[in-house]
C-alpha cells in the first residue's frame, strides 16, 4: 500500500528488463506519483469473449480500490484510463459495460525505452504528441523544464485532465487540443518530438518541426498489429535529415482511424485444427520470431498476413482472402508446412527470406524522404526496400 515502494519496485524491475537505464530518466520515473496523473483506471471484469464486456472503474480516493489500483498503476502493464470516449474529469467510481476502451497509457517498458532513446536533457523543447495520461509530458517537465514542454492530444477530455493532473504535479505545459498530423508549429521548432501512436508513415510536418540537432520517435505499422517498427529520425546541425526504420517486438496502439485487421477467434481455430488444401514435409526451417528484419519486410512487402503468436509454432493468417499457414516440427530438420487458400503464404516467405539474407539479414533500414513527399525504407545495399504508403487526404488523415 506503499505509492513509494510500489514506483522503486517498478523502476527497479524495468532496469532488469533492460528497458531503463541510469540517467535522468530513471530520477523522473522513481519521483513520478503515477496515482497523481491516473487517479482512476479501469480493470476488465468479464471474460475475453463475453459480451457486452464489462469494466470496474476504480478510484484512488475510495480506500477498498488502493491495493487493486496501485497493482494497475506500477505492475508495468497497460492502465485503462478512458471508456467510450467519456469525460475523465469528474467520473463516478463503478461498472460500465458495452463500447470499449478508448485511451490507455502504454506499458510502462516500452515507455521507459522509448524516452531513454529520445535522450532528452535540460532546456531541451519537447512535442510529445498523442497526450494520453500524461506520463510522457511529465518526465519531458521533469527533466527539460516545463517552459519547453508542449504536449497535443486530439480528445478534448484527455488534454483537459493532462492539464489538471499535470498542474497537481507542479507541473504547467502547454496542453493543446489538435490534430498529430499538424503537430504545433506555433512552438515549433523542437528538439525532441515523441509521438505515442503507430503511424503508416512518418507525419511529414512534425518533420519539418525537428530543429537541428533533434530527434524524433515514431512507431510505423501497417494494417496488420503483428511487425511493427520504430522510425528514428534525427536532424544534423546543417539542417540534413537522417532517418532508419528499426525492426521492433512491440509498439504504440495505431492511430485514430487507420485500419486494422485481426486474426479471429474462429479464424485462429481454423488454421490451428483445419486439414488445410495440401501439406508437404520440408527441410527448410520457418524464419526466427527473433528475425525481426525479415518480418517487417514481409508485413510491408507481402502485406495482408497477421500472425497467430498464442499458437506453439508458426502460424499466419490472410483475413483478406481467407489463405493461412501453419508450420510444425516433426523431427530434427523436419517441418510439416499446411497452407490453405489462394496464397501460397510458405513459398513467399520461404523467397522473401532468400532476399532477406542476400541483403545481409538487416534488422534496421535507411529511411529517406524525397521532395516529392516519398519515404522509402531500403537495406544498405538496396537490394531489399519499399515504400511507404503515400499521405491521406486530410480528412481522412489519422491523428493521436
Amino acid at each position: 500500500m506503499d505509492p513509494a515502494a510500489a514506483r522503486a519496485a517498478m523502476v527497479a524491475r524495468l532496469e532488469e528488463e533492460g528497458a531503463l537505464g541510469p540517467g535522468a530518466v530513471r530520477d523522473a520515473l522513481m519521483a513520478l506519483p503515477r496515482e497523481v496523473l491516473m487517479p482512476q483506471a479501469y480493470v476488465r471484469r468479464s471474460a475475453r469473449e463475453e459480451k457486452p464486456p464489462r469494466w470496474d472503474l476504480l478510484d484512488w480516493s475510495a480506500p477498498q480500490d488502493r491495493p487493486e489500483l496501485l497493482g494497475l498503476l506500477y505492475g508495468g502493464g497497460s492502465v485503462l484510463v478512458q471508456h467510450d470516449g467519456e469525460p475523465l474529469l469528474g467520473r463516478a467510481r463503478g461498472s460500465r459495460s458495452g463500447a470499449s476502451i478508448t485511451s490507455m497509457s502504454t506499458v510502462m517498458g516500452l515507455t521507459a525505452a522509448l524516452l531513454d532513446e529520445l535522450d532528452l536533457r535540460p532546456g531541451q523543447r519537447v512535442l510529445d504528441v498523442g497526450t494520453g495520461a500524461g506520463v510522457t509530458a511529465a518526465v519531458a517537465c521533469r527533466v527539460c523544464g516545463e517552459g519547453g514542454v508542449v504536449t497535443l492530444d486530439r480528445d478534448r477530455h484527455l488534454a483537459d485532465a493532462a492539464a489538471v493532473r499535470l498542474a497537481d504535479l507542479g507541473f504547467r505545459p502547454a496542453v493543446v487540443c489538435g490534430s498529430g498530423e499538424e503537430g504545433c508549429p506555433e512552438r515549433a521548432p523542437y528538439d525532441r518530438i515523441f509521438v505515442s501512436y503507430a503511424a503508416e508513415r512518418v507525419p511529414a510536418v512534425l518533420v519539418e518541426q525537428l530543429a537541428p540537432g533533434g530527434r524524433l520517435l515514431v512507431h510505423i505499422t501497417t494494417a496488420s498489429p503483428s511487425w511493427p517498427a520504430l522510425a528514428v529520425v534525427e536532424r544534423a546541425a546543417d539542417g540534413q535529415l537522417r532517418a532508419e526504420l528499426r525492426a521492433t517486438e512491440f509498439a504504440h496502439r495505431a492511430g485514430y482511424g487507420m485500419d486494422r485487421i485481426f486474426l479471429s477467434e474462429e479464424f485462429r481455430n481454423r488454421i490451428a485444427t483445419e486439414p488445410g488444401t495440401w501439406t508437404q514435409r520440408s527441410m527448410l526451417a520457418p524464419p526466427a520470431d527473433t528475425d525481426r528484419g525479415l518480418w517487417l519486410a514481409a508485413d510491408h512487402l507481402l502485406g495482408g498476413l497477421v500472425r497467430d503468436f498464442s499458437a506453439e509454432h508458426l502460424a499466419i493468417g490472410a483475413p483478406g482472402c481467407g489463405s493461412w499457414l501453419r508450420v510444425e516440427p516433426v523431427g530434427h530438420r523436419r517441418w510439416n508446412v499446411t497452407t490453405n487458400g489462394p496464397r501460397d503464404i510458405w513459398k513467399e516467405v520461404q523467397d522473401l527470406t532468400a532476399l532477406w539474407r542476400t541483403a545481409g539479414a538487416p534488422n534496421r533500414y535507411r529511411l529517406s524522404f524525397d521532395p516529392d513527399g516519398t519515404q522509402r525504407a531500403a537495406s544498405d545495399c538496396r537490394r531489399l526496400s519499399w515504400q511507404l504508403p503515400a499521405p491521406r487526404p486530410s480528412n481522412e488523415r489519422a491523428v493521436s
